[in-house]
């Protein structure tokens, strides 16, 4: 395997959504970086699948696959990332209120770093107040979320703000991760 371009860390906990994480790694790894899955622990996290299902009004869920994080936001080093992903899913509403993981996000918006947010994702920046000003697409139902903190909702499946690319739901895999990992290639040189 060739070295790779540099490490990139991918923010999880319990009930993540299984495609909003799973797509960004193998893609991450496709690009030649190092995905790194951080969590409130170093521990097995149980992942979801979410769907409206036919005749729900409310966002039905499944369980999905597991993941492995490989370090504790607690022990993460944000200056030997080169980017940061925000998961969607349930997670982001229980896990925002960590001390690291907020410090972790203040990192990669004060300096600039690639960061890529999909789906419920955007919790974690809101909460961390890095969202004033900044234009980002999430799911409807966290557009307050955004708003209440500053940030302008766009409706789209990719949504680029300067170091900031941010899609809708998984559906919008194919739109936004590419545009990220593009930042990516160009901040790791």
């Amino acid at each position: 395997m060739s070295e790779r371009r540099g490490k990139v860390l991918i923010v999880v906990g319990d009930a993540s959504e299984t495609l909003d994480t799973m797509y960004p790694f193998y893609r991450l790894q496709e690009a030649g970086f190092q995905p790194v899955v951080v969590g409130p622990e170093q521990r097995t996290y149980q992942m979801v699948m979410h769907e409206v299902a036919e005749g729900w009004t409310i966002t039905k869920e499944w369980q999905g696959y597991k993941i492995q994080a490989d370090l504790a936001f607690s022990v993460v080093e944000p200056a030997e990332y080169v980017g940061i992903f925000f998961s969607g899913g349930r997670a982001p509403e229980y896990i925002r209120y960590d001390e690291d993981l907020v410090r972790l996000t203040r990192h990669f918006f004060e300096q600039q770093k690639p960061i890529a947010s999909v789906c419920h994702g955007v919790e974690i920046p809101a909460y961390a107040d890095c969202v004033n000003g900044r234009r980002m697409a999430t799911v409807e139902k966290c557009r307050f979320d955004l708003e209440v903190r500053g940030g302008i909702y766009v409706d789209q499946a990719c949504v680029i703000d300067d170091n900031l690319v941010s899609g809708r739901t998984y559906h919008d895999n194919g739109a936004y991760v590419g545009p990220w990992i593009e930042l990516l290639q160009s901040a790791a040189g």
